[in-house]
């Protein structure tokens, strides 16, 4: 059990990481990136979703691209403020809140991303090993079966497994299981889809 008297000096400040990774991780890069770019609401394009998979279906691999590196550098961005204000568990709080930041932003009442992208930029600050063998996963089943959906609930499903193997680190092992449980309950309707035969592939560009 932990300290009373050291609880109850801790909590204020793992609160504060919380809602500050909150806020951050809220901002809802794709949504702004497109409307500037004169391409309208987002939620109004694919699969309605504001992660960098469903920007990429406006044409515009740039923004898709930007989007991407956003999204991950958002949850990197409030690890990195938290570590350095209030330490690793600070962090770890950081961590938590960025990822229900971008599934649950405040500002769009509540409907967000997927979390994939904030999830990887998350854990390649908090274990670089665990982040890069998490994109790894991804790019492997991404190559093999040609389902984004697919690639990233096999990346998250694996972290709390490569969390214990890498990094041998309790917290990190229960963070990562928690964040794997929110993100794939946020693919809900890509699993019946995956289930239904259902789901679009990532497209191939043609020979010519």
């Amino acid at each position: 059990m932990p300290d009373p008297i050291s609880w109850s000096y801790a909590w204020p400040y793992l609160t504060a990481a919380l809602i500050g990774g909150y806020l951050i991780g809220s901002i809802p890069f794709g949504l702004v990136l497109t409307r500037l770019s004169g391409l309208g609401d987002i939620r109004s394009v694919g699969s309605g979703n504001i992660g960098a998979t469903n920007v990429l279906r406006t044409g515009r691999k740039d923004l898709a691209a930007l989007t991407l590196l956003l999204d991950a550098g958002k949850g990197a961005v409030a690890v990195v403020i938290a570590q350095g204000w209030g330490g690793p568990d600070a962090a770890l709080m950081a961590a938590l809140g960025s990822v229900l930041g971008h599934l649950y932003p405040v500002w769009l009442r509540f409907r967000g991303g997927k979390g994939v992208a904030t999830t990887l930029g998350i854990f390649l600050v908090l274990n670089f090993y665990l982040g890069v063998a998490a994109c790894g996963t991804w790019l492997v089943t991404a190559l093999l079966f040609r389902f984004s959906s697919l690639a990233s609930l096999a990346a998250m499903a694996s972290t709390p497994f490569f969390a214990w193997l890498i990094a041998g680190d309790r917290q990190l092992v229960e963070l990562s299981a928690v964040i794997a449980l929110l993100v794939c309950l946020r693919h809900h309707q890509n699993i019946r889809r995956l289930v239904k035969g259902e789901e679009p592939r990532i497209s191939r560009k043609k020979e010519t």
